[in-house]
């Protein structure tokens, strides 16, 4: 596919095959010009999941959509699209579902009986501000129900769209009850209009960071994912602007391509890249076990080999010199009682 007859604004230009699909059918490319994001209602029981994952820090997250409009090719979220009967190609970007009734799944689980307050990550899958929420605001509603039961959540998002909810932040991070972290895989804005076509501009994420600062809102910053020969050469770059912009700390991911990724990023590399697709596949390779992906847990987050070596001790001298003695909250539990007053539990 020539630079040309890209689909503009999204990461997949094709749907890939549903794995649990006994037949598929796969229209012409040129279908898919005239194809709208379209929305659809769903009606979940509960809105906070257990986080299992033995080498996930965060207990507890939640997801007010399902599906994804960011367009990013490499997004690990794109597989679960397929137990809804749909693509982790266009599909994930274009038919999003919406969990309406989550601020009031949220309320039920904070008064259950016996819940004991940890952290809820918003989103762990797929981003609680994509454009979407512009429309719906479910994470806005969410926010304001962990604010009313003074219960902690840690964001995680693309989008500086985070700073419509300032109002509600801010007395949230007066009480300790709320961190933002944004990923910013990169700050060249050329190669993020490539990798990310509908998040927030690299300088509008920077932006945000130094706003969410200034008004006490702790920062963290994914640099997520690194991929070797893309984005590899940019991390120490990174970390000095968003310690610069006010940033706490930040982690990293290798880029991992598991599934159904697969051939989404493939596609979209040979497209974007096609003179040094096949190397970048390699290098992801070369730390993936000859594999492009990678399940196993702890090996899945460090890699192998030496590009990834080389990777981890980048990010060492970087946490170094440039986030020495910043130290990032640790949000509180001591004021939810599950409740939306201060009135204390008579039982537990």
């Amino acid at each position: 596919m020539s630079n040309e007859n890209f689909i503009k604004g999204q990461g997949a230009q094709r749907n890939v095959i549903n794995r649990f699909d006994r037949y598929t059918y796969e229209p012409e490319d040129e279908d898919f010009e005239t194809v709208k994001t379209s929305f659809t209602e769903v009606f979940p029981k509960t809105i906070v999941n257990q986080v299992k994952s033995e080498d996930l820090p965060m207990e507890y997250s939640m997801n007010p959509y399902q599906g994804c409009e960011h367009g990013c090719s490499y997004c690990f979220a794109r597989p679960t699209h397929e137990y809804w009967g749909y693509s982790a190609g266009i599909d994930f970007e274009r038919k999003i579902m919406v969990k309406k009734n989550a601020p009031e799944l949220l309320k039920k689980f904070f008064q259950k009986r016996g819940y004991k307050a940890a952290p809820i990550l918003l989103s762990g899958n797929t981003d609680c501000y994509q454009p979407a929420e512009r429309q719906f605001e479910i994470t806005r509603k969410l926010l304001q129900v962990c604010l009313d039961y003074r219960h902690p959540v840690n964001i995680l998002t693309k989008n500086a769209l985070v700073l419509r909810d300032l109002d509600i932040l801010k007395p949230m991070a007066e009480q300790n009850l709320v961190s933002v972290s944004l990923s910013i895989p990169t700050i060249n804005e050329e190669l993020r209009r490539k990798m990310e076509p509908r998040t927030s501009s690299a300088p509008n994420k920077l932006k945000a960071i130094e706003i969410l600062s200034e008004n006490k809102i702790p920062v963290h910053v994914m640099v997520a994912p690194i991929i070797p020969g893309l984005n590899s050469d940019e991390p120490l770059n990174i970390l000095k602007s968003i310690s610069d912009a006010g940033a706490l700390g930040f982690g990293y991911t290798l880029v991992r391509l598991n599934d159904t990724v697969e051939p989404v990023f493939v596609n979209w590399i040979e497209s974007h890249f096609p003179d040094r697709a096949q190397k970048v596949l390699n290098l992801i390779r070369s730390m993936r076990g000859g594999k492009l992906g990678d399940k196993r847990y702890f090996e899945r987050q460090r890699g192998e080999g030496n590009i990834a070596e080389m990777i981890h001790t980048t990010f060492k001298i970087g946490r170094k010199k440039f986030f020495e003695g910043k130290e990032f909250p640790k949000l509180s539990i001591a004021n939810f009682t599950g409740t939306k007053d201060q009135q204390l539990r008579l039982f537990d």
